[in-house]
């Protein structure tokens, strides 16, 4: 069962977290807090598509080089790239060279170029999927859910790669559309009330 275990500081935190200093930094201050802007968003389900099959930790460890490869997940820029920036993406050490991962984004960028021109902004569609209360589970454990799988089937219908259930699932723990901190958390209170200060872009 997932648990929360005391930190430096003496305050209780997702124990996930405790493995790096970096970790703490995430949990802390980006984990769960809701996000509203559209290059924020394209850019973590991009990055929970390249940690498939890896850890979060390493995908962290590369995120500023993940930024400085694809114009800081501009997806109207990255829907522009083509062979030759995928060669080039290729042959970036500072990132994770999987050609399946790095055509994904490129293809999800101009897939999220059609979303914006259709629902108005990423924002507007992924927060029309925030879960009710009674749709919640307790914190940390699940790793897919009914909605999860809902917007995977979409997306997918939509065109977008490398967006299963469980990427999804993720995607929507990290950008707040759950709080996901376990109870006693320090940090969960602090999401509750970011995510009451929050102006859904969905309504």
């Amino acid at each position: 069962m997932p648990s929360t275990e005391k930190g430096p500081d003496g305050k209780p935190r997702c124990s996930w977290c405790l493995a790096t200093a970096e970790y703490i930094a995430y949990h802390d201050n980006e984990w769960g807090f809701p996000v509203g802007d559209d290059q924020r968003l394209f850019e973590k389900l991009c990055l929970e598509g390249f940690q498939s099959g890896l850890s979060w930790r390493t995908i962290l460890s590369k995120r500023e080089n993940f930024r400085k490869a694809f114009r800081n997940f501009d997806f109207n820029k990255v829907a522009k790239f083509g062979e030759a920036d995928v060669g080039r993406l290729l042959q970036d050490e500072g990132i994770v060279r999987h050609r399946g991962k790095i055509e994904a984004v490129i293809n999800n960028a101009r897939c999220a170029r059609d979303m914006v021109a259709q629902e108005g902004s990423l924002a507007a569609y992924f927060w029309r999927f925030e879960p009710g209360e009674s749709e919640l589970d307790a914190p940390q454990t699940r790793s897919t859910s009914d909605i999860s799988t809902a917007i995977s089937k979409d997306l997918k219908k939509r065109g977008w790669k490398f967006v299963g259930p469980t990427t999804v699932y993720a995607f929507m723990q990290a950008m707040g559309l759950i709080n996901d901190h376990l109870e006693d958390c320090q940090a969960r209170g602090e999401v509750a009330r970011a995510r009451k200060r929050f102006s859904s872009p969905a309504r």
